[in-house]
């Protein structure tokens, strides 16, 4: 038994080496708290960073790159995060998005990058805005029959689900295209140090 648990602790050991070294910068001890808002908080500046500078790196002909027919380009991608973070921070903060526009058409990237960073200041408010006492205030969701109810903080939990979801896709994008994405290029220059 006890060699057997030093065999799996031992593999455990050498396999979290390749994890650590795919992470973004600061470990998950540094975004944990017992307090929901500031994990929220923290999560949404660290992927905030992540998109922000991913949507900024790569060259504007690059944009229409789809790794197969079936889905989004890159700047399709740009576009739906963008689209998608005024329809969730808009509803976390219970007023209609100050966006109307279906960014995911785009094709432009000057349009795609201000777009993205005009979407991730926006939720910057709602983020900001949400403390512990008010991470539970129920929000109105759209739907059928009037739509439903959340709270607040896991309206903005989603949020960040949503984006780190769609950072993974652009870090598949940029790898294919041979660029470093921007969490990893920060992880190796840290190393270097």
């Amino acid at each position: 038994m006890m060699r057997s648990l030093t065999f799996f602790l031992f593999g455990l050991l050498c396999s979290s080496g390749p994890a650590t070294a795919q992470r973004t910068d600061g470990s998950f001890a540094d975004a944990l708290s017992p307090s929901l808002a500031s994990v929220v908080k923290s999560m949404h500046a660290t992927i905030r960073r992540n998109l922000v500078e991913a949507a900024g790196s790569v060259p504007e002909e690059e944009y229409a790159f789809k790794p197969t027919p079936q889905v989004r380009s890159f700047g399709a991608l740009i576009g739906h995060v963008a689209s998608a973070n005024f329809f969730f921070c808009s509803m976390a903060k219970g007023e209609p998005s100050p966006s109307t526009t279906n960014y995911e058409t785009a094709r432009d990237k000057a349009v795609l990058v201000k777009a993205l960073r005009d979407s991730l200041a926006y939720c910057d408010g709602a983020y900001t805005g949400t403390t512990d006492a008010n991470f539970g205030r129920l929000v109105k969701l759209p739907g059928p029959n009037g739509g439903s109810q959340s709270a607040r903080g896991a309206v903005l939990m989603f949020n960040t689900t949503h984006n780190n979801e769609h950072y993974g896709n652009i870090v598949v994008y940029m790898r294919l295209k041979g660029h470093v994405p921007p969490s990893t290029a920060r992880t190796q220059q840290a190393q270097k140090h």
